[in-house]
């Protein structure tokens, strides 16, 4: 996911390095927090696979500081990288919203609701964080009061999250209208009328 946020951050403007980790913190937050020494070696990563471009700036004081920007391979491969993500990126709910940082990149809508798809069918599955005799386990024959509040928060979450779904998905797939004239359009005239 790290190179995923990297790909995307920089898909809208070139960035330095801190101003990179720091987006990158304030998405993924305290849930998995970026290292340098996760975020450098990714940087570096990605600039020997030519899908970002690397100069060097004077700072604001008297270090320079290296801006990183995207290039025309990195553009396109955040754009393959959205249009089919990884399994784990559609289960796990922390790297699914990392996705969804993104999937306005995707400029057709048929591909963004895809994605949605993908979600909504892995939502649809019966699941649990506990199984018993290979049933999942729901809140109220939880067994303690701490299980069930995992159950139920997690139910009221997904509850959400599938009518948000929903309405993404209408939204995405309604069928286009065609654009009315703006209103200060003169109708057409008729054939052969004179002024």
């Amino acid at each position: 996911m790290l190179e995923l946020s990297i790909l995307g951050f920089l898909y809208d403007q070139p960035l330095h390095g801190y101003e990179l980790k720091e987006r990158i913190k304030a998405l993924s937050g305290h849930v998995r927090p970026v290292s340098d020494g996760a975020l450098y070696p990714a940087i570096t990563r990605l600039a020997k696979a030519g899908l970002l471009d690397q100069r060097t700036e004077p700072g604001a004081g008297a270090a320079p500081r290296r801006v990183l920007s995207l290039t025309d391979a990195g553009r396109a491969e955040l754009l393959s990288r959205l249009r089919a993500p990884k399994d784990v990126e559609i289960t796990d709910g922390q790297r699914f919203f990392t996705l969804l940082a993104f999937l306005r990149h995707l400029p057709d809508p048929a591909e963004q609701a895809a994605v949605l798809r993908r979600r909504q069918a892995f939502l649809d599955a019966p699941s649990s964080f506990f199984y018993e005799g290979g049933e999942p386990v729901r809140a109220e024959g939880a067994g303690d009061v701490f299980r069930e509040g995992m159950l139920r928060i997690a139910r009221a979450t997904t509850a959400e999250e599938r009518r948000w779904l929903a309405d993404a998905l209408s939204r995405l797939e309604a069928p286009s209208r065609p654009a009315a004239p703006p209103p200060s359009a003169a109708p057409p005239r008729p054939e052969g009328a004179g002024t």
